[in-house]
């Protein structure tokens, strides 16, 4: 019998904690990401109100420095600690998939100088479409379109960017190149990306609307990734023929491998918490797992260095917690996590290698207490314990911790 029902894990998307031991072997603009620290930094320099993730242990979590306004509990109500990832990447990806038990020992390929000719001229022979060459390196996706939308407005011309992930990206006007189109495209994009020298965890379609000065990037995205290369946690629990939700960009992350209810995409994170919410006040919802992932924290204000609009998304979040937790059944578990780090104080616009946060909590605790510090593994090792799956391929089980 399951210790908890049903548990529910939401990453907050780049919410680091801390430099990983390994972080100066990553760099950000030149920069090695041994001095990153995402929630320490906006803490320290903007300042952090998140009285309810501190309620369950957010302060309490080991650090060298303390979150200098998110105070220590003496009493919490949940379960914390910080988790070390093993795999070779600090992308989005590498992340989730470690969190479900995978360890990534090849990295995606990235491309810092823009993609090669080769793949932007196959793109233009199936597409009978030209590629803007100037838009074809890392861009901020709202500049990209600022920079380029009139353009593409005016000749048609497809506007390839990617980022410090490990993804191809074709932004494209709803009203100049239909929706069906750029889907047409994209998947093309993904035929010829999945092997090396261009491997690439995700071909982005990233539609916008609007005139010069005034565009907006719509709901209508599309993810288009690869399949886990080997089983994941989620395979385990849709074998056994246990629920598993997606909400958010997490059926994307995985492509659908061991995902058996999509609750769709995120408009934005307030969105994906209403979605979350009502997944679990689903009736049919009776034992399994859900997974929610919250993107703005990185897509809006990591990757555009907004220390302020991050901690403002990270006040958002914490303002709702309470629904979450009012949603929640006596067995229930809650996992707050992250998937990397994106310190909004940092050099460049990338992701930084970092310690994620952990929080569990649940109606049913007795206790509470710091868990020692694992690896993100260590999630989908619990989970497989809980459910009585076999685990995946790395992580060591901390259920017994949480009472």
């Amino acid at each position: 019998m399951s210790k908890f029902k049903r548990m529910h894990l939401v990453v907050l998307d780049s919410v680091g904690i801390g430099a990983a031991p390994d972080a100066n072997n990553f760099v950000n603009a030149g920069v090695p990401d041994g001095a990153s620290d995402t929630l320490g930094h906006i803490s320290k320099t903007v300042g952090l109100n998140v009285p309810n993730m501190a309620k369950i242990g957010l302060g309490n979590i080991p650090r060298e420095v303390p979150l200098k306004t998110v105070p220590a509990e003496s009493n919490p109500t949940g379960y914390a600690t910080k988790l070390q990832e093993v795999s070779l990447g600090k992308d989005t990806m590498t992340g989730h998939w470690e969190i479900m038990g995978l360890n990534i020992t090849e990295p995606f390929d990235t491309f810092w100088n823009g993609f090669p000719e080769e793949i932007l001229t196959k793109i233009e022979e199936f597409s009978g479409r030209k590629v803007i060459r100037e838009a074809n390196k890392p861009y901020s996706g709202t500049a990209v379109i600022d920079d380029f939308g009139p353009r593409q407005m005016e000749t048609g011309e497809l506007i390839i960017y990617t980022s410090a992930d490990p993804v191809l990206q074709i932004a494209a006007h709803e009203d100049i190149i239909p929706l069906d189109e750029l889907y047409r495209i994209c998947e093309y994009a993904r035929s010829i990306t999945l092997e090396r020298p261009a491997l690439l965890g995700r071909i982005i379609a990233r539609p916008y609307v609007g005139e010069p000065g005034n565009f907006t990037r719509t709901a209508n995205r599309r993810d288009l990734a690869v399949s886990p290369f080997a089983p994941t946690v989620l395979d385990k629990l849709n074998e056994a023929g246990i629920d598993t939700y997606a909400v958010g960009k997490i059926n994307d992350i995985f492509n659908g491998a061991g995902i058996n209810h999509d609750m769709g995409h995120n408009k934005s994170n307030s969105h994906g918490m209403d979605t979350l919410i009502k997944t679990m006040g689903l009736p049919e919802f009776q034992e399994g797992f859900s997974f929610t992932n919250l993107v703005d924290f990185d897509a809006l204000y990591g990757h555009r260095r907004n220390a302020h609009g991050y901690r403002d998304c990270l006040h958002e979040f914490d303002q709702r917690l309470p629904e979450i937790i009012a949603a929640m059944r006596e067995d229930d578990l809650l996992m707050i996590t992250a998937d990397h780090g994106n310190d909004p104080t940092y050099a460049g616009t990338d992701h930084t290698r970092e310690y994620i946060p952990f929080l569990a909590y649940s109606p049913s605790f007795k206790g509470n207490g710091v868990i020692p510090v694992g690896h993100f593994s260590d999630i989908s090792a619990t989970i497989a314990e809980n459910f009585g799956v076999e685990k995946a391929m790395i992580g060591e089980s901390f259920l017994d911790k949480l009472n």
